[in-house]
């Protein structure tokens, strides 16, 4: 398969991922945007190492997967943090919380 086709398919990943962390207001679908871009970079880096006989970038994709899940571990226990203060997920109400 040519490379044109994942790196289409990880554009549209990313932009997918960037338009909803950026249009959203709910905490939990802004983490799982998150997780979609990284995974859209995780799928280029492996197209990458694929077409040039490079297993360093498979390498690389697996720290990144590990970072990612203690990512949403921290921001999954924020969130619940959040939603036992404030009963709701909203980041917008998380102005009330400077105070």
């Amino acid at each position: 398969m040519p490379i044109q086709y994942y790196l289409f398919l990880s554009m549209a990943l990313f932009c997918i991922g960037i338009m909803g962390t950026l249009m959203r207001r709910n905490a939990i679908i802004i983490l799982m945007c998150i997780e979609m871009m990284l995974n859209a970079v995780n799928l280029l880096l492996v197209a990458f190492s694929k077409m040039y006989n490079d297993p360093s970038a498979q390498i690389f994709v697996f720290f990144i997967m590990v970072v990612a899940a203690a990512e949403v571990a921290v921001g999954l226990a924020i969130i619940v943090m959040m939603y036992r203060k404030v009963h709701s997920v909203d980041i917008n109400i998380l102005n009330r919380l400077k105070h």
